[in-house]
């Protein structure tokens, strides 16, 4: 959708995704290193929200297709009708197709099927990767602003894909599950600052042939991405935080619980000894 809400909603996308998986990350790292490096399988507990994740991300495809294709100024469906019908709608439409064809794959990655391991990651990367590749050809004989805001988010995109894939062939690597986290989340604010800079809510237009403009656009990239480390490790720390200090006492209630249950056999058993000892 060529409008504010048309750049709101993948954003809106992205940004959930990367603070969660700026928070399960850290949280699997962190079991992992308490396995001293015992080959274990993960715990349910992760299996679940892999399969929540990739359930909410099918969902949130399947609703930006049904957006970018049944507004009131959509296509309805009609690639053709003597021209092309809103070419940019479908081009979007793609690009949650394959989002929503990476979420069917973490599905499928989360029950025990014989499905190569990394599909998730791959399917990840290629829906990366085309999104970037459609992004690429969205914005010729456009005003240089406009271009040179949309190359920018090539970056992120084209850098969440390259990522993605090696995250295929070095698994579990915590560096590079942190990193696309990062990408992620300045892909969801950067769709943001789009919208407020094509599509100002206060209506007062950017010049977009203005030269100092686009130094500042690209100023402000680097301020998004700064952010974007900052959230990161915020989270990566009150994960830790949390692990530590409501871990510990729950390992020591156990710990606790333990001791109560085994003091009344051994009571008991000192009695049984003390009974036996009268009698002889």
């Amino acid at each position: 959708m060529a409008n504010f809400k048309g750049h709101a909603l993948p954003g809106t996308f992205f940004l959930l995704f990367g603070l969660w998986w700026s928070v399960k990350y850290p949280m699997r790292h962190i079991w992992q290193k308490r396995q001293q490096g015992k080959k274990q399988n993960l715990p349910l507990f992760f299996k679940k929200i892999d399969l929540i994740e990739g359930v909410l991300k099918t969902f949130f495809a399947f609703v930006g297709i049904m957006a970018e294709q049944f507004v009131p100024d959509g296509p309805h469906g009609h690639l053709y009708n003597g021209d092309w019908v809103k070419l940019m709608n479908w081009q979007h439409s793609t690009m949650y197709l394959f989002y929503g064809i990476s979420g069917i794959a973490d599905i499928l990655s989360s029950f025990p099927l014989p499905v190569p391991a990394g599909l998730d990651r791959l399917s990840l990367s290629v829906a990366l990767f085309v999104e970037g590749f459609l992004f690429y050809f969205h914005v010729h004989n456009r005003p240089p602003l406009d271009q040179h805001i949309h190359s920018l988010l090539l970056v992120a995109v084209f850098g969440g894909a390259a990522s993605t894939m090696l995250e295929v062939f070095l698994q579990d690597n915590t560096l590079l599950q942190l990193f696309r986290s990062s990408l992620a989340i300045m892909q969801g604010t950067w769709f943001y600052q789009i919208g407020f800079v094509l599509y100002p809510l206060d209506g007062k237009e950017w010049d977009l042939e203005n030269h100092g403009n686009i130094m500042f656009i690209t100023m402000c990239y680097c301020w998004h991405y700064a952010v974007a480390l900052l959230i990161v490790g915020i989270n990566y720390s009150a994960v830790c935080w949390f692990i530590r200090r409501f871990g510990e006492r729950h390992g020591a209630d156990i710990e606790i619980s333990l001791r109560k249950t085994s003091h009344p056999d051994s009571t008991s058993s000192q009695k049984a000894l003390l009974q036996e000892s009268d009698e002889e």
